[in-house]
Order: structure tokens, then C-alpha cells, then sequence
């Protein structure tokens, strides 16, 4: 399997820029992209099963890989919640599929989006960012004609950075599209 331009990028261009502007005397230490979680939590889902499936056909065309179905964990009898019932779908991305999704995402879905002028730049003080998507139809992979409702999705970059300042720097450097720099 052939390397992503993106993996490809990081490698050549990005890692020796890092190295550079943090002062990292080790290739090593330089943070990378672990992976992205795409995360889809559906309440309604207790009471129209055809959500998650659609949900997850919905994951799997946008990302390429199989999404899976996320399971409560308690019973709550206030939302009609039972223990193991399916309340959303997810997928984890690593390694190729990780850069070819955010490629996709940078350069085609977040153009896409109405009055776009950039994703807000808090990440979660260890160097990961969760961007919050309110409808899927960004992505070219839906056919709108056949969205039985507009959801929206958790896109969670997981690195490798141990603050804050490294993970903006190098997500800044994948091509996300901040608002305003730190």
C-alpha cells in the first residue's frame, strides 16, 4: 500500500519544521497525529432503530472504513435508556486511512460549510482537538437526497503532543483552518 501524500508530507516537511520551531534534539519527539475519532451520538436512535444504521452507513461511506454502533453503558429510565442499547456509531482512524480522511476533510468538506470562516482553536489542554460538525452533509460521499435527517459528528484529532501549544502547531501545519492563531 503506498504512502498518503499527507503521511508523506508529515514526514519530509512538517517533522523537520517542528523540530525546528520547538527545539527537539530527537525526530522522536516531534508530535504526530495518532488518529481521528468520528463519533455520532444519536438519543433519538432509543426510539427509531433505522438511525444507527443509517448512521453507520452513513460513517462507513464518508470515512472507507466499517463504522461500529456505540453501546450505553447504564440504564437511564428517564430517556428510555436500557443497559447495551445502541445510542450512536463510531469510527477510529489510524495510519493511511487517518491522512486521507483529513485531507479529504481540509480540502473538501470544511469549504463546504455555510459562512465558513474557520474551526475555533481551544484544544483540551494535552494537545487533542475535537471539532464539532452539525450536519453530515458536508462530506461529497452523502447523497442528500437520501439523508432521512441532517446529524451532526465529534471529529476528535488524538496526538501525541504533550501541550497544547505543540498539538495547535501541528494540526496548523496538517492544513486545519483556525480562526485565529494562539
Amino acid at each position: 500500500m503506498s504512502e498518503t501524500t499527507l503521511g508523506k508530507d508529515y514526514k519530509e516537511r512538517i517533522v523537520p519544521e517542528l523540530q525546528k520551531e520547538f527545539n527537539y534534539s530527537s525526530v522522536m519527539q516531534v508530535p504526530r497525529l495518532e488518529k481521528i475519532v468520528i463519533n455520532q451520538g444519536l438519543g433519538a436512535a432509543t426510539q427509531d432503530k433505522k438511525l444507527i444504521e443509517t448512521a453507520i452507513n452513513e460513517l462507513t461511506a464518508i470515512t472507507g472504513q466499517k463504522a461500529v454502533p456505540t453501546l450505553s453503558k447504564k440504564d437511564i429510565s428517564n430517556f428510555k435508556l436500557r443497559k447495551k442499547m445502541p445510542i450512536g456509531a463510531m469510527v477510529t482512524l489510524r495510519k493511511d486511512k487517518m491522512y486521507e480522511f483529513l485531507e479529504r476533510l481540509v480540502k473538501v468538506a470544511l469549504p463546504r460549510i455555510r459562512d465558513f470562516k474557520g474551526i475555533n482553536s481551544k484544544l483540551d489542554g494535552r494537545g487533542n482537538y475535537t471539532l464539532g460538525i452539525t450536519e453530515q452533509i458536508i462530506f461529497p460521499e452523502i447523497n442528500i437526497d437520501n439523508v432521512p435527517k441532517l446529524q451532526g459528528m465529534n471529529i476528535t484529532f488524538v496526538t501525541s503532543a504533550p501541550t497544547d501549544e505543540e498539538g495547535f502547531a501541528l494540526l496548523k501545519k496538517f492544513g486545519l483552518p483556525f480562526k485565529h492563531e494562539k
